[in-house]
């Protein structure tokens, strides 16, 4: 099912994203945990796409299995960042080959590396030229795109973000996801901006179950996400207790989802980081919540 039409429906529910594996050695421990999410039938799993490309193969793998083995609709991550044209061009044929339907499109991390090499070179700077380059290519594909509540790391400020998002979806996306936040009001103010700038596509919020204290920093650095002085203290306090540190993770999480389904969401995507035992509790926490 193409996920344009999936968001159209009005009935609360959770989608789930995983990674894949680096190296074969550790595809079938990641492959196991997937299927376990995939089991727990959400709405769609997401599965990214490593840097430079360096885990496309089994991107693409991953996907096919979830929607050919468990019907749970995939979405294929690409990102276009250092790649060739010729490279990416196969990797669109790869996933209308494999038959899937969704794929979110993606400039890419910057490492290092990248940052320091020579750009003029690279056939795609942004996300929005890959966006075109889906659309032309293959119309038939539903096209997502990523979205900042608390502005991307790389924009001046938040007017100029949203007009780059609104760039992108103008020339394709047909919905977003944010980056994790661990404060709803920025989603909810985010919202009310990219609306009034006539950006209209449905908006899935991105929650990240914090369950170990180590997680945090890597938050920070990946997004660089605001943490409120209640999220800061649930960490003090528990940060040293691996198994309350989990629980009051979850809770948290749960809360930040319940709050959004309150409030008139009614498609919250979660960061699992391939743990099938948070996505379970979070699915269990909201049991009754999603049946409405």
């Amino acid at each position: 099912m193409k996920l344009s039409t999936l968001l159209q429906q009005s009935r609360r529910c959770l989608s789930f994203e995983v990674f894949p594996p680096k190296t074969s050695t550790a595809f079938a421990s990641i492959q196991k945990a997937t299927f376990a999410i995939a089991q727990q039938k959400p709405s769609f799993i997401s599965v990214t796409y490593g840097a430079g490309g360096g885990t496309s193969a089994y991107t693409l793998e991953m996907a096919r299995e979830i929607q050919n083995r468990f019907q749970v609709p995939a979405l294929a991550h690409l990102t276009c960042v250092s790649s060739r044209r010729e490279t990416v061009l196969q990797r669109i044929r790869e996933i209308q080959a494999a038959g899937l339907e969704n794929v979110m499109a993606l400039r890419g991390d910057l490492t290092p590396e990248l940052e320091a090499s020579d750009r003029s070179q690279w056939n795609y700077h942004h996300a929005v030229e890959l966006v075109r380059e889906i659309r032309s290519l293959a119309p038939e594909l539903c096209i997502g795109g990523a979205c900042y509540p608390e502005v991307h790391p790389e924009s001046p400020n938040q007017r100029e973000d949203i007009a780059h998002l609104k760039e992108k979806v103008e020339a394709g996306c047909q919905f977003l996801t944010t980056q994790m936040f661990f404060d709803n009001n920025l989603f909810y103010n985010f919202l009310y901006k990219i609306r009034e700038a006539g950006i209209l596509v449905p908006v899935l919020p991105g929650i990240m179950p914090i369950t170990k204290a180590t997680q945090v920093a890597r938050a920070i650095r990946l997004s660089g996400s605001f943490m409120p002085q209640r999220f800061k203290s649930l960490v003090d306090c528990f940060g040293e207790n691996p198994a309350a540190m989990e629980q009051a993770g979850i809770a948290y999480a749960t809360d930040q989802i319940i709050d959004l389904f309150a409030n008139g969401i009614h498609h919250v995507h979660v960061y699992s980081m391939n743990n099938p035992a948070v996505a379970a509790k979070i699915q269990e926490n909201l049991s009754h919540i999603l049946e409405g």
